[in-house]
């Protein structure tokens, strides 16, 4: 069995949902030598998150965010952990929701998404630096 491992520093990107399926195949070139297995994507930070969705209509990921916004507003006037400004803690709870990796089969070298699916990164903060994901896949 083959182990890879490799860590992605993405751009900055603005609060939103944003579709990174192609910069992560792009830099995870490793990813070839698996002709059969799994692959976790892991984020590792606690105010953005990851999940597979739509690829196609980018109004969907629009619709995520003002959902998420509906769901979990700024200046809720129960929040404690208020210090680093009114986007955080909504972002830890955001974050929390949504997960912090994503596994994907990997058939031929690549990564075995239906047709219609891809990779979100989840930005909830406003202003966030670039983003650190941990890429692993295992397999024959």
């Amino acid at each position: 069995m083959k182990m890879l491992q490799k860590e992605l520093i993405l751009p900055s990107y603005g609060r939103g949902v944003h579709l990174i399926t192609e910069q992560i195949t792009a830099e995870f070139s490793e990813l070839k030598k698996i002709e059969m297995g799994m692959a976790q994507v892991f984020i590792k930070h606690t105010s953005a998150s990851l999940t597979i969705n739509e690829n196609a209509d980018p109004t969907v990921r629009t619709d995520f965010e003002k959902h998420l916004n509906v769901m979990v507003p700024e200046n809720a006037p129960y929040y404690i952990h208020t210090y680093e400004g009114p986007d955080d803690m909504p972002a830890h709870i955001k974050a929390s929701l949504m997960g912090s990796s994503v596994l994907i089969p990997v058939t031929n070298g690549g990564f075995n998404l239906g047709i219609w699916q891809g990779i979100y990164l989840c930005e909830h903060r406003n202003r966030a630096q670039g983003r650190k994901l941990l890429l692993t896949a295992w397999g024959v």
